[in-house]
Parts: structure tokens; sequence; C-alpha cells
């Protein structure tokens, strides 16, 4: 180990993240560090599903979520050094049929912008199509992407999204005549020796040392969640791996993408331009002020979205990394390229104050030996601040509630077939004197709509361990006919992947 990460004290930071797993209430986490090329510690905590015994460990396999971007990103820079695609080509080249909702976006959408979060598209634009699951195929996701609102102009501003990621699995597929399952496999999997790692949840076999989601319903009690698959999205977030696995990961990249086979050679992965492009700023994000005081040492003196990857720094030293969440297991891989130091969270509940937590007091032992942030105390304090101000915010409403108000309606003229131009169809069922929404694709989106005030439900899902539920308004014509309806979110704490304020459901 480096002198200069002399104070990291294995034992102390086995004791540091009982803590964080008692403070933030997360069943399991794992976490690798990996320095020069070699792992330096690697283990795991907790239990892979609340009420059973089974321990997490090193090997145990968590959905990495959005971490999966950097594989997809890699596998397009791997096309490219090999000449079969340009980063510039134009999308439509190799999709034909590829639209977005503006023709000049379609035109010009070029592979990398595929990557970048810049295509006008709002935050977390068409995910309804794969969250919190589908039965959708890619091809059907991707083509829906023409009745996708825009919301900014192309390339104006950085907004995350997920859907151009499976665009992207298209691309993969399409240039190198491979699945996208296979391409992971054969170029990344199997000669990095990530030989637990799994491309998606169905790729997940009996027996497999896997974590389970956690989540609190209702956002209160903590219970594991649903299963769930991005079999339409897997480029965007569908892999699973282990702490041992990502360590390899870590290696080859910060090795500038070249690793040792088996046979003792050096290998490589892609070229030292490529990486550099993937680590590269192409859409510059905003800094947000601290959320409280406790994390102003965290604040960066920049900070973007390369090619699957972030750019920023900590503590004078640059930061190439990714987060992921998914129901109920969110991640984090972080790289300090100028130390060759990487570190991988992972974990089994919603809880980003925990994976930062644990990270920044890993980099704290190598970037300042002999002294301490109280990240635990810090994150506790701004976790703590989005819950009172979610909770104020609902106040609120309940407060504007006029609960007396009637619908204009009788409920069962609420009940009719809806259809939104990307999303498709939604019904609203009546029944024993109730309203059933029922998203046509999505089967966990199921839940009853309870009457909020004037034409305006509350949808509340069957599945509490979403925490989306959203209000429902209802808009007549003259004639007092239903001509619409809109969603929203009903909870600021809601994750953005719950895009309904981009729904425009109209009667058919």
């Amino acid at each position: 180990m480096d002198a200069a990460a002399a104070d990291f004290d294995p034992a102390a930071f086995d004791i540091y993240v009982e803590q964080v797993r008692a403070r933030f209430e997360v069943p399991g986490i794992a976490v690798a560090i990996v320095e020069d090329g070699k792992v330096v510690f690697e283990r795991g905590w907790g239990v892979r599903e609340l009420g059973r015994p089974g321990p997490v460990d090193a090997h145990t396999l968590f959905a990495i979520a959005s971490n999966t971007k950097a594989f997809t990103a890699a596998a397009l820079s791997m096309l490219a050094d090999e000449g079969k695609l340009s980063l510039d080509d134009r999308v439509i080249e190799r999709l034909p049929w590829f639209r977005m909702a503006d023709p000049y976006v379609t035109g010009e959408m070029r592979i990398r912008d595929l990557l970048t979060h810049r295509s006008g598209l709002g935050l977390g634009g068409g995910d309804l199509l794969f969250w919190p699951g589908s039965d959708l195929s890619t091809g059907e996701v991707v083509r829906r992407l023409k009745d996708v609102p825009l919301k900014t102009g192309f390339r104006e501003r950085y907004a995350y999204d997920n859907i151009l990621y499976a665009a992207a699995t298209l691309v993969i597929e399409q240039v190198s005549g491979q699945s996208y399952a296979d391409f992971l496999q054969r170029r990344f999997f199997d000669p990095l020796g990530m030989d637990s790692t799994r491309f998606n949840a169905d790729a997940l076999r009996p027996g497999d040392n896997a974590a389970t989601g956690h989540a609190r319903a209702d956002f209160v009690r903590l219970q594991p969640t649903f299963p769930l698959t991005w079999h339409n999205a897997s480029g965007a977030g569908g892999i699973y791996s282990s702490v041992h696995d990502m360590a390899k990961w870590m290696n080859a990249q910060l090795a500038g993408g070249t690793y040792t086979d088996a046979q003792g050679q050096e290998q490589r992965l892609f070229s030292t331009q490529r990486q550099k492009e993937m680590w590269s700023i192409h859409s510059p994000m905003p800094i947000a002020a601290p959320a409280v005081p406790e994390l102003a040492a965290a604040v960066p003196d920049f900070l973007g979205y390369g090619e699957g990857w972030i750019s920023s720094s900590y503590r004078g030293e640059k930061l190439v990394w990714h987060t992921g969440g998914w129901p109920g297991m969110v991640s984090r891989v972080t790289l300090v390229p100028g130390r060759r130091l990487g570190v991988v969270v992972l974990t089994s509940q919603e809880s980003g104050a925990a994976f930062n937590a644990v990270t920044l007091q890993v980099l704290d032992a190598w970037l300042r030996p002999g002294q301490r942030t109280d990240w635990i105390g810090a994150y506790t304090a701004a976790a703590d601040k989005a819950k009172i101000k979610a909770e104020e915010a609902w106040a609120k409403r309940v407060a504007a509630r006029d609960a007396r108000a009637r619908p204009s309606l009788p409920l069962e003229r609420y009940a009719r077939t809806y259809r939104d131009a990307w999303y498709g169809d939604i019904e609203v069922e009546h029944a024993g004197g109730k309203l059933l929404m029922r998203f046509g694709h999505s089967p966990l989106l199921v839940g009853e709509l309870q009457h909020w005030q004037h034409d305006t439900f509350l949808v509340k899902w069957r599945d509490r361990t979403l925490n989306g539920d959203a209000f429902v308004t209802f808009a007549l014509d003259p004639d007092g006919n239903v001509r619409e309806a809109r969603m929203e979110a009903a909870s600021d704490l809601t994750d953005f992947s719950f895009d309904f304020q981009d729904l425009v459901l109209k009667p058919i």
C-alpha cells in the first residue's frame, strides 16, 4: 500500500462501514479499493436480504445500474478503434429508422451525442418505457423516441437520460454483429476475468451470490423491493457485478485501457486516445451549492459529463466517476487517475448518502492522510434536510387542498382507455365504486385513483416500495367530457425516472 495511505486501517474502516450501514439502514454493502494495479482491500458487510442469513462478501452481485454506461461507451470506443464506426457518425447512418421529436435533431444526432446527455431531452425523458420494468423490446423503446418531447435546444445543456444509451446498445449490435450481451461477455467480462458478472438481471443464474434490493415503503418501512430487469435498456443500466469483478474493471481503466491476460501478456481494450475522450468533459454540468455547510469540502472546482463517466475534482485531484441507481440498490465507482486509485461501493438500499460517505472516507485516507471529515454526519444532515423539505412541500399541498370539492363527473365517466403518443395505452377502470389506473406496458404500475380535489386524483401504486405516487388531473371539454389527463409526481423524493410529467393522456 502507498505510504500516503498509511492511515488506512482496515479494522477502523470495518467499524466505519458498519456505522454507515447502521445510520442509513443499508442491509448490505461491499467495497473494493485498488491502487497501482493491485487490489488493496475488498470485502462485504451485512446480509444479502433482510431476514435471511446469507452474508454479503466481495463476490456478492449487485445491480450496478448506470455504472453500466461506462461499458457501453467503452464498447463504442473499441469499435471506433477498429475502424468500424466513428463517434462522429450520424446515428441515422447506423440506424436509418432512428427518429427524435425534431427532424433537425434526428439528422444531426451523432453517436457521441447518445452518450453525453445533451440531446434536448428532459431529465429522465422516456424512462417510463422501461422504468420500473416494461414488456417493450429495446427496438420498440428506441422507436418511440420520435414522440418523447424535447425540453431544450440540441446540445444546449446537460440533462441526464437513459433512453439514448438504449439506442447506443442497438448501434453496438448493428455494427459488431453481436448481441450486446455477447459483446460484453467476449470483449470485457472474459478477458478481464469478471467471471461472476452478468449482463443484466435476466442472466442471473440459480445459486448466484446476488443481493436483493431494499426500499422504504412509503419512504418509511425498509423492506425488500420488487425484482427488476432492464432487458430493454441493458446498455443504460443492466449489469450485475461484484466489487471483486469491478476491481478488475477499475484497474483496466486506471492502466489506460490495458490488462494482463491469463498468459501474462499485456492486452489492450481501447486506445489511450479513446480513453481521453471518454474522460473529457463534453457536457458541462452545473455545480450546485452544498446542500448543507458540512458538505462544502465535497464541492468540486469543475464538473462535467464525458462518455459514460463524470469528471470533477476533489482535494486538488481529478476524479473520474459515476453512480448507479436501481430500485433497491445504488452504487458508485470512483477513479483518481493521478494516484492510480479506485474505489467501488455497491449497496442494497436506495441511499446515496451511504455510498458517498464511504467513498469520501476512502479518498481522504489517500488524499488527506491523518485528517478526517465527519462524512456520516454531513450526509445525515443533507438527507435530513431533503426529507424535511419534501415533508414541507407535501404539507403545503395538503393545506392548499379543498377537501370538500367533488369531482365534476361521476367516477365511471373518467374510466377510459387513454393513449400517450410515446408511452402508449393506460387504462382507467371503474369497479366497486373505485377507479383503478393500469399502465399497459408496465406491470408494476397498477394503483387506485383516490380523489384529491376537483378533477385531480392521487394514484397510489399497489407496490408501496415504488415511492412513485402521482397526481392525475383530468381536463374537460365544453361538453363535460374528458379531453385529456396530465400527471406529475406527488413527492419531491420520487425518482426522476418516473417522468409522468411528459405524458399527455388522450381518451380513445
